[in-house]
């Protein structure tokens, strides 16, 4: 990602910029798009992820995976934490869909070594998964870049309503959270509770249903202090796992 390319200017370039497609990443499962976008001047590159390319899933409904994303996006913004790329929802080329900055990450970092890091970053990645209720975070959904940031991508598998967390950051399981997610967490309770502004935002976003979860999740962490367990009845751990 262009790392002087960020908030208001981002959004501005995504949700307004000429999108052009240059290609497909085929390793991933829903057509997800490499794009240029241009504006006044500015370029970056882009993923795009139309809803018209969404492969159906037997757990989540139909083309809302894309929204899923940007619920994610939303939340990872209510963080403080920067977890997610500038993403923005638009129409493009193939109709609309999800558009998400592109993150240029560090290639000499050893994705194997880097989910084995004790570090605050992941923690905060893993505190961000169990609120969206993540069932998929890969290590392939963990982008370092060489500014030292870790930025989490792939989100379209969240906020179910039943429990899915699958992960390979369980190594804070048990332990207590941190003071700073606590005091994240708790300015999360408040803006998912009525009127509140990350309710209404994602409301845009997500069913009332699902947003609900997503406040019991919160209260839940609040309660239990610490990070939490795999689901006794849910695989732990998204395969592949890379």
């Amino acid at each position: 990602m262009t790392e002087t390319l960020a908030g208001d200017d981002a959004e501005q370039l995504l949700t307004h910029g000429d999108l052009t497609v240059e290609g497909r990443l085929v390793a991933a499962s829903n057509a997800t798009l490499y794009c240029s976008i241009t504006l006044a001047g500015v370029e970056a590159a882009a993923v795009y992820k139309p809803v018209a390319g969404e492969r159906p899933l037997w757990d989540f409904p139909t083309g809302t995976l894309g929204h899923r994303e940007l619920a994610t996006f939303v939340t990872s913004q209510a963080t403080g934490w920067g977890i997610v790329p500038p993403t923005v929802w638009r129409d493009g080329p193939f109709g609309p869909g999800m558009v998400q900055l592109w993150v240029t990450l560090d290639s000499s970092v050893d994705p194997v070594e880097l989910i084995r890091r004790d570090d605050a970053q992941l923690r905060r990645i893993a505190v961000l998964d169990a609120v969206v209720n993540n069932g998929d975070r890969k290590g392939g959904h963990l982008l370092p870049t060489v500014a030292g940031h870790i930025y989490g991508i792939d989100h379209g598998v969240t906020f179910a309503l039943e429990p899915k967390l699958r992960t390979l950051l369980w190594q804070w399981e048990g332990r207590p959270l941190t003071d700073e997610a606590r005091d994240v967490l708790e300015s999360l309770a408040r803006g998912l509770s009525d009127g509140g502004d990350l309710r209404r935002n994602l409301g845009a976003h997500l069913d009332v249903s699902e947003i609900d979860a997503t406040r019991d999740r919160v209260d839940g962490l609040l309660r239990a202090g610490v990070h939490p367990s795999p689901p006794p009845d849910w695989p732990p751990i998204p395969w592949p796992p890379f």
